[in-house]
């Protein structure tokens, strides 16, 4: 058994009869690099469906580089349009690009920051806020214990697995997820899935 499941189950009786409904652990990573964090901005506010469309477009331009600072930086605002991304994105893929390649994001050196470092060290890059490097953190990087406090789907789980009147503010989702240190990223996952959707 994953060693967070059985801590998870032993924590928080509530979240146990989740992760018995919910069934295996399967969580899919992607790798920790420049391209993970591009999709991730293409797809903002997006349906599934969709996002997956228009990265789909984003790859077939860039290829054979696959999708790259350099990928990016060579392609002009109007291929980038004619993928389906909207003016926002073009300038958002454009500030990870120059940024990438100044220096400034270190896309190498994020596996031995501590999570509060990748935050702070992702959060400048233009459509990047901090819901977006939790989802970095989580499926990226694989932290165990990172709580997306701004994530409405974990927010509604809370509040319909433990009853509550509406969903819970950043504090009191830290209280009540106090429990389940050091795997609250495990216990974020179960939440998404108890909403019978795929984790992101």
């Amino acid at each position: 058994m994953h060693p967070a499941i059985d801590h998870l189950r032993r924590a928080d009786p509530v979240l146990g009869g989740l992760i018995e409904r919910a069934g295996p652990y399967t969580i899919q990573y992607h790798p920790p690099v420049f391209a993970t964090l591009a999709k991730s901005i293409v797809s903002q506010q997006l349906s599934g469906r969709a996002a997956a469309t228009i990265w789909a477009r984003v790859q077939a331009h860039a290829r054979p580089r696959q999708v790259t600072p350099a990928a990016i930086d060579a392609a002009t605002d109007e291929q980038l349009r004619a993928c389906g991304l909207s003016a926002q994105k073009v300038a958002a893929l454009r500030d990870l690009t120059a940024r990438t390649l100044a220096g400034s994001v270190r896309f190498r050196a994020l596996a031995a920051m501590p999570d509060d470092e990748v935050i702070a060290h992702l959060t400048p890059v233009r459509g990047v806020g901090v819901w977006t490097a939790h989802m970095f953190l989580i499926f990226a990087l694989r932290r165990p214990d990172v709580l997306p406090t701004g994530d409405l789907g974990v927010r509604n789980a809370i509040a319909r697995a433990y009853q509550l009147p509406g969903a819970p503010a950043p504090a009191e989702m830290e209280a009540l997820a106090a429990p389940w240190r050091p795997f609250r990223s495990v216990a974020s996952w179960y939440l998404w899935r108890s909403l019978e959707n795929r984790a992101p």
